[in-house]
């Protein structure tokens, strides 16, 4: 039987109140039996229900996702052993000389996730390779898959995640072995999916039409690596959420021709999606050479309802928190 198949439950029972938690699974990732011990996960696997090896959850539901409320993100809670001992008949190798999860560098990296950077930052100051003590792990770190949407008709899509982790042994008898670990994370969609009840807020901005440009438009599609995010802000603009929304309103932009046009990114003052840069730049109506291409750069024209709501929430004057009407 290869290592991809098994896993084995830690839990020894559930508990039956209406509040449940994610029972944990140890899960060898897959590749040869004969390395799958190297590295290990060890999480909330419950699919299939017999010997799980991908974690399925929808939105909300207390038994998977670790925040247990319908916000548009799935959150799980994921570590890993090396040097794991948890089916002696099959772990036999030990030493771990090197862990590398996929996607985890903040270098241009088109894919980069900040969750597998919290993973590999976890592993490195826990497992710290070289390492050939057995059974070392890291405490969980949370991983998120958030939502596609919500669409006209408070519909959303669900998502989906990898991580994928690549171990290597130190020399067993005279050669380094392999260990490549894959776990697929999916979220569901509640039904119906209520941006109502999905935009509520975070820790540095109130919810309404603001949260959802925020996160339906400035995270999924902007406050991306390379982009506009802390390590490179393209244009001397930040739009993660720390810091996006002082960035923006009422603020002038880095680009010359824009700025002598008197527009501003977002033109708050005059409620005015015509003097505000950002709108230009997402609709792809850019008079001038100067103003540089369409964003988001090199990837799809964003849906026409969600700069309808961008179109709105100027109008509107850019609100911080509330909802402006139509944007719901």
């Amino acid at each position: 039987m290869r290592g991809g198949t098994w896993a084995l439950a830690l839990a020894a029972s559930l508990s039956l109140c209406a509040v449940r938690p994610a029972r944990a699974v140890i899960f060898g990732g897959g590749g040869s039996s004969k390395a799958d011990c190297l590295l290990v996960f060890d999480g909330p696997l419950n699919d299939p229900l017999t010997r799980p090896k991908k974690v399925r959850c929808t939105d909300g539901d207390p038994d998977c996702d670790a925040d247990r409320t319908v916000n548009g993100v799935c959150t799980f809670q994921v570590g890993v052993c090396a040097n794991s001992t948890f089916d002696p008949l099959r772990c036999t190798l030990n030493g771990v000389n090197s862990v590398a999860v996929d996607h985890a560098l903040d270098n241009g990296d088109p894919k980069f996730d900040v969750d597998f950077q919290a993973l590999q930052t976890r592993i490195n100051g826990t497992i710290e390779p070289p390492a050939t003590s057995p059974d070392r792990c890291t405490t969980p770190t949370t991983i998120r898959v958030f939502l596609q949407g919500p669409f006209p008709g408070d519909v959303c899509k669900g998502a989906k995640k990898q991580i994928k982790i690549v171990t290597l042994s130190t020399p067993q008898l005279g050669k380094i072995v392999k260990d490549t670990d894959k776990l697929k994370l999916t979220c569901d969609p509640p039904v119906p999916c209520d941006p109502v009840v999905i935009f509520t807020g975070g820790p540095f901005y109130a919810g309404g039409t603001f949260d959802r440009i925020q996160r339906q438009i400035f995270n999924q599609n902007c406050a991306l690596s390379g982009c506009h995010d802390s390590q490179t802000q393209a244009g001397e603009m930040l739009l993660e959420s720390s810091g996006s929304y002082d960035n923006i309103v009422n603020h002038f932009p880095h680009n010359p021709a824009a700025a002598a046009r008197g527009w501003k990114r977002i033109d708050a003052a005059n409620a005015s999606p015509e003097t505000s840069f950002m709108y230009h730049k997402l609709t792809g109506d850019l008079p001038d050479d100067a103003l540089m291409a369409r964003m988001p750069f090199k990837r799809g024209k964003l849906d026409d309802f969600l700069i309808d709501i961008l179109r709105l929430w100027i109008e509107a004057g850019a609100p911080q928190d509330g909802w402006v009407p139509g944007t719901d």
